[in-house]
């Protein structure tokens, strides 16, 4: 769903712990238990308070099991629950169960992921912060759920803690905006979609709303002057009512608002020009979502189903979030298993070939790794990414090794180094929504696995 915007943790944590209680205790239930979670878990004044990770195993914690599970033990949606931590550690492995969804079907026939396992807990590095720290530590103190490691195209280290295992699909938040922005890049090859059209050309209904003047193009590089705000700090956020429109959030008594995100993004005005900052909103990710179900003329589900999950050769269903209308959730309503996640980031690392098949146009992913406008990224004052840039809903860091990566909040990611030959696909379900907290750790993380598997004979 939403990656936090211009501030580094130190801030985001002040921001929370500085909420007054008299607001908070006015607000709906369901929103008081998201904002438990996605207020950054603040915990007494002067910084955060984290649990032990290994406190929060949901498997130990006995989330779910029974039958029926004791009162104290259910996890639902209909209370906001399911987003609360440490229950996280248990729904982001089982959404499907919680929320309505809409299925990707797997590959009629799977591609292959050789394995040649490889010792790598060992491995060391230093944190943004100057702490030395081993590659098991970060896993632990990053609350993972899984990891794999590619190199080569091997599958060299593969770990799964508490609920999560290897066919089971894990909420992929706003990993999900960067298949989107492919989807959109490959329909724009295709001659179904033009970048440089207004955003009315396929989406008439946005005429009076803040998209009305944008192009395709600002909507695709998160370019877009538009009022809608995603601080997780405070309950009165725009990503609340972004929540609540989608069926993601309960609504509370009497509730008036929009019914699903069509019309959530209808009525959202326009503040500033488009094509200039760079500012990462979840609003632009369901537009483009929009947009490339008209121009692609079926669900999004159907479309990623026959533009990547097949021709690369998924092992496993995979399923989006469904908002009330039956539209599913472009920004951040993915749910994959992790070997899937891993074989899309191989066949971006392929420039877009699986074996001798281009599924992606190379002239696409080319795109995607030589970034966005730098300039137009630094605007948004992401502490933990200095130098990098966003095109087409990827992250690019612009570094010597021209990695790029697809992010979401509480830890998901794929980061694809295509100098190392390396794939890192990670679920997890960190407390802290913004990935300022995960970055400190994760980064240097895959920035060392990359220098190792570089020093590698072939």
């Amino acid at each position: 769903m939403i990656e936090a915007g211009k501030h580094g943790p130190e801030n985001l944590f002040a921001r929370a712990t500085a909420r007054p209680r008299a607001v908070m205790r006015g607000l709906a239930l369901g929103t008081v238990a998201l904002a438990a979670v996605w207020s950054h878990a603040a915990g007494a004044q002067g910084g955060p308070a984290l649990p032990d990770p290994a406190t929060t195993d949901p498997v130990k914690l006995g989330w779910m099991q029974g039958s029926p599970p004791p009162k104290d033990k259910t996890i639902r949606a209909s209370d906001g629950s399911m987003l609360k931590f440490p229950q996280i550690r248990w729904s982001f492995n089982h959404m499907r169960e919680l929320l309505p969804t809409r299925g990707v079907r797997h590959a009629e026939t799977p591609s292959q992921l050789p394995s040649q396992p490889a010792e790598l807990d060992g491995l060391a590095f230093r944190t943004m912060t100057g702490a030395d720290m081993t590659w098991k530590e970060m896993l632990a103190n990053t609350y993972t759920d899984s990891i794999l490691v590619m190199h080569d195209g091997k599958v060299i280290y593969e770990r799964y803690f508490g609920a999560a295992a290897p066919h089971r699909p894990h909420q992929a938040m706003s990993v999900t905006k960067s298949f989107v922005g492919t989807l959109a890049a490959m329909l724009a090859a295709q001659g179904k979609l033009d970048p440089q059209a207004p955003v009315t050309k396929y989406v008439p209904e946005l005429k009076n709303s803040a998209y009305g003047d944008a192009t395709v193009r600002d909507v695709m590089d998160m370019r877009i002057g538009v009022k809608y705000t995603e601080n997780y700090a405070d309950p009165t956020s725009s990503i609340w009512d972004y929540a609540r429109a989608g069926g993601i959030l309960p609504r509370p008594p009497g509730y008036k608002g929009p019914d699903n995100f069509a019309e959530f993004l209808a009525a959202l005005p326009k503040e500033g020009p488009h094509g200039k900052d760079f500012a990462y909103k979840t609003s632009n990710a369901e537009v483009l979502a929009w947009i490339v179900r008209r121009a692609g003329g079926k669900s999004l589900a159907e479309l990623l189903r026959e533009q990547i999950w097949e021709p690369m050769g998924a092992d496993d269903d995979a399923y989006f979030l469904m908002d009330p209308a039956g539209d599913e959730s472009g920004g951040g309503g993915l749910n994959a298993t992790l070997r899937d996640m891993a074989r899309f980031g191989e066949l971006m690392r392929n420039d877009g070939k699986i074996g001798d098949r281009q599924v992606i146009p190379a002239s696409v992913v080319a795109d995607i790794r030589n970034g966005g406008d730098r300039e137009a990224f630094a605007a948004a004052g992401y502490k933990t990414l200095p130098g990098w840039s966003y095109r087409d809903m990827w992250w690019v860091t612009d570094n010597a090794n021209k990695a790029f990566m697809a992010r979401g909040i509480h830890g998901q990611s794929i980061y694809v180094d295509p100098a190392a030959k390396m794939v890192i696909v990670r679920f997890a379900s960190h407390p802290i929504a913004a990935n300022a907290a995960n970055d400190p750790l994760t980064l240097p993380a895959f920035a060392a696995m990359a220098a190792h598997l570089m020093k590698q004979k072939p």
